[in-house]
């Protein structure tokens, strides 16, 4: 099981948000976001921010850094390790089964990744067995598009794509990429560009926010 930390906004959850983070950060990287949702008191969500394990990384000269897969090259199509990253999917996986087990229904989970984070976010999500409550990529690529076994549960997953318009370092264009993706897969993903770079802004916070309030409503049990 993935080391993790664990926040909850109010006593007795009845909805989960596990939070993948991105490349040589780890799970304290966005604890900080929890009170900036202002999510309304009667959601009752238990955040989870996992830590990815530490391995070398190729485009990084081979240094040993947290992970979720090595990235081989970084060209615009991106050659990563897709083993690894189908391995840290199902290590999500597993924590998605921890949170069934305490309780949680699966459509009242909802994935999110930043960067590396948010590609293993799709793959995890999208080929999960039964239904979740939304996935919410940011910053990110669909990394395993071409490969991809969506399962029937997810068909119909709600999804939320958000990227900075002046991101050096995965450019819009592979998030834009992942919307196409995602439509040819039958989904209908919702997207969101702000005037940021490779990071989080006010705005994108706001509409995270009322992505989980929708997906998380009582009335979508």
């Amino acid at each position: 099981m993935l080391p993790y930390i664990e926040r909850e906004t109010g006593p007795g959850p009845d909805a989960c948000v596990i939070w993948l983070h991105g490349l040589g950060a780890d799970g304290h990287d966005f604890v900080p976001i929890v009170p900036e949702l202002r999510l309304p008191p009667e959601l009752r969500v238990r955040f989870v921010f996992p830590h990815a394990p530490a391995m070398p990384v190729t485009v990084n000269g081979g240094h040993v850094m947290p992970a979720w897969y090595d990235i081989l090259s970084l060209e615009i199509e991106r050659k990563v390790d897709e083993t690894q990253l189908r391995a840290s999917a199902e290590a999500v996986q597993a924590l998605i089964e921890q949170q069934l087990g305490q309780g949680i229904d699966s459509r009242r989970i909802v994935l999110a990744g930043f960067s590396q984070g948010g590609a293993v976010a799709y793959e995890a999500a999208l080929s999960f067995d039964r239904p979740l409550g939304g996935l919410i990529a940011m910053s990110t690529y669909f990394a395993t598009a071409a490969s991809l076994k969506l399962h029937d549960a997810n068909r119909h997953l709600p999804v939320q794509v958000l990227h900075g318009s002046r991101d050096p370092v995965v450019p819009e264009l592979l998030g834009q990429k992942a919307c196409r993706a995602l439509e040819r897969l039958g989904l209908l993903p919702e997207y969101h560009n702000y005037p940021m770079e490779h990071s989080v802004c006010a705005a994108e916070i706001r509409d995270i926010s009322r992505f989980l309030c929708r997906c998380l409503a009582p009335d979508q049990e």
